[in-house]
């Protein structure tokens, strides 16, 4: 089967993971010095920057962009749960990093939780996809995936907490963009799309402009939030003005 990229939503899902990577960042740099009472929404909102904008937006925009010549809608059940896998993921990796003494032991298990969430993210929404066609993969290609994505979020989690000042944190956002992409299209070349006949493209799916359109309007009010978010200081509660 025939099959392209759509190079504007290419680069429209490296951007989104860049921008994602940046709010993050600014906020995760809080959580080493918030009081428990203070911590949570903090928490939240870091991972919903992370998880949600940076890796979980830019992968469906980036699915999106892979362009067949049959139909294709999404299971609405499996896409929420890669969203909600990629979020908690990320904030089980920013709270294992941002609470306690950092190390290489705490850093390599946070990493090696976050990136395999990623992962198993990636692959849900993969499973997401209904259209008349058969997945295979490339079992080698799959595993270069999950490495990437435990480098990927060692990475991340690094940087989160050991860099300071806004063009820093960009430049790190920019290497946190390209890890992040490098996971997606490395699993994206993994996989075979075989058509099948037989399989009926089921009904009640969500279409793709509806998915790409939604999920850029979440992700970009998620980071209006993260920023605005961001600039509070550490002793004001957390509460998100848009």
């Amino acid at each position: 089967m025939e099959a392209s990229y759509d190079f504007i939503l290419v680069a429209l899902s490296f951007v989104i993971s860049v921008l994602g990577s940046f709010t993050a960042l600014r906020l995760a740099t809080r959580l080493p010095s918030l009081p428990k009472e203070k911590l949570w929404p903090w928490l939240l909102a870091a991972a919903g920057a992370l998880g949600g904008c940076a890796i979980w937006s830019m992968h469906f925009i980036a699915m999106l962009a892979y362009q067949t010549s049959m139909p294709v809608t999404y299971d609405l059940l499996l896409t929420v749960l890669s969203a909600i896998l990629a979020v908690a993921v990320s904030g089980a990796g920013l709270f294992i990093m941002g609470r306690g003494k950092t190390g290489l032991g705490r850093l390599s298990f946070a990493a090696l939780l976050t990136g395999l969430g990623v992962a198993a993210m990636h692959y849900t929404g993969m499973a997401a996809m209904q259209m008349p066609a058969d997945l295979k993969y490339d079992s080698t290609l799959v595993l270069a995936s999950l490495a990437i994505a435990v480098v990927a979020a060692a990475a991340a989690l690094w940087l989160a907490f050991n860099l300071r000042g806004n063009w820093q944190r960009f430049g790190s956002a920019l290497v946190m963009g390209i890890a992040v992409c490098g996971m997606h299209y490395t699993g994206m070349a993994a996989v075979t799309m075989i058509p099948n006949a037989a399989k009926a493209v089921p009904s009640g799916g969500v279409g793709a402009n509806a998915l790409a359109i939604t999920i850029f309007a979440i992700a970009v009010v998620l980071m209006i939030a993260g920023l605005v978010a961001s600039t509070k200081p550490v002793q004001e509660d957390l509460v998100f003005e848009i």
